[in-house]
């Protein structure tokens, strides 16, 4: 029951629409009566951004559709208090239309088929176009304050009570919008008309502030020159093996004063420095600070940097038959800053060696089955194989742990 009755409420004012529009009014209200509060007559509300705007209202019979009839068409009179000024009159036809209406009341008589005949009521006000004022409050290095003014040129609308002329009236609304061009944060943009942002734009930008009343619209904009920083920088790689070169690529916002802190106690002052080695295992937190040349500064936390501990795996077989898997000998090796390995036959003759350190050893691709590195191939069977090593953390691999036996199959 109760859905029942708000939904015939909700359709009241579709109703009134219905029977009565105003092509090119902005918004509708709807009157309040003392007298009759129950009654509801749509208020037009039109821009009359140019003083010389009129309203056109369209009527139709809300009773009986499909018919023809006569619309007599009048204004209210103060003088009288009452729809007394006679306008004109349309006869045999289903809708009937006034242009050229000033602010004011107007009331349409419907006859001409009996329990059809009806009365629509509407009135017309006029809006002017609101205050709209948008300036820089202030500017600094970590922040922007607008400035806005958003004020009705019209505060109010008046209409009649139509029962004793009472006049009525309902004031006009203002609401309010920023924006910026680019798009840039501003808090509140439709509740602040002041705003302040701690997320300053990085480039220039247009704002705007738009106010719109019931019936018009106006706005009022300007030209801000961005001075704010912004510290960023893109590292490649973040992980890996010791000794890991990384790239500290810079990708700030108006610094010309640069402090790279890489986070092993080591810094630069380049605006984009050098490749930088981390030799040691473990976890770094490089930073970066700029300054601008206004003196605004700003500082950022970049990507942590994992250099991987030292690390060695022995496998204990390989197959060096150029099919392309597990043809050669090679140990995993990670971080190392010193790796020596060393294979021997089961008579104690030795068929392989190898030694390097530091970046030679990445590129090192094991043993290829060959005795001596030669074209004589070694016998299928067993090996034993003695490996020494130095990791960057100084980590030390010559234990018997790192002396075995190796199978050769072929």
């Amino acid at each position: 029951m109760r859905f029942c009755l708000l939904f015939i409420i909700l359709l009241l004012p579709l109703s009134a629409v219905a029977q009565i529009s105003a092509p090119g009014s902005a918004s509708l209200r709807y009157t309040d009566y003392p007298s009759m509060p129950d009654v509801k007559h749509p208020v037009f509300i039109y821009c009359n951004a140019s003083g010389t705007e009129t309203g056109t209202l369209n009527a139709v019979n809300p009773k009986c559709e499909g018919s023809v009839y006569n619309f007599s068409w009048y204004k209210w009179n103060d003088a009288t208090k009452s729809f007394s000024v006679f306008l004109k009159s349309d006869n045999g036809v289903s809708s009937s239309q006034h242009a050229g209406l000033e602010e004011g009341g107007y009331k349409i008589d419907i006859t001409g088929s009996g329990n059809c005949d009806t009365s629509l009521i509407a009135w017309i006000v006029m809006d002017e176009p609101p205050v709209a004022e948008a300036s820089l409050a202030q500017q600094l290095c970590n922040r922007v304050a607008l400035d806005g003014d958003a004020e009705a040129t019209v505060d109010a609308f008046y209409y009649r009570d139509p029962s004793n002329g009472t006049v009525v009236s309902f004031s006009n609304e203002i609401t309010f919008l920023w924006s910026s061009t680019p798009p840039s944060v501003i808090p509140y943009p439709s509740i602040d008309i002041d705003p302040v942002t701690y997320s300053p734009p990085l480039e220039d930008v247009t704002y705007k502030l738009e106010v719109f009343s019931l019936g018009c619209k106006s706005e009022a904009s300007f030209f801000y020159e961005s001075i704010h920083v912004k510290a960023d920088a893109l590292i490649q790689p973040v992980t890996g093996e010791a000794p890991l070169e990384v790239m500290f690529i810079n990708k700030s916002v108006r610094g010309s004063k640069f402090e790279w802190d890489f986070g092993d106690n080591t810094t630069s002052s380049l605006e984009n420095p050098e490749p930088h080695v981390y030799n040691k295992p473990g976890l770094y937190y490089p930073k970066l600070r700029i300054e601008s040349d206004l003196l605004c500064v700003d500082s950022v936390k970049l990507d942590s940097i994992y250099v991987e501990p030292s690390r060695l795996n022995i496998p204990n077989a390989f197959t060096p038959n150029e099919d392309g898997y597990n043809d050669r000998f090679i140990v995993d090796a990670r971080s190392l800053r010193y790796l020596n390995v060393e294979i021997f036959s089961r008579s104690g003759l030795k068929v392989y060696g190898y030694s390097g350190d530091s970046d030679r050893i990445k590129s090192w691709e094991g043993w290829d089955g060959k005795v001596n590195n030669s074209s004589i191939e070694a016998r299928p069977g067993i090996y034993l194989y003695i490996i020494r090593a130095l990791g960057w953390d100084d980590l030390r691999y010559d234990s018997k742990e790192y002396r075995g036996f190796l199978y050769l199959y072929r």
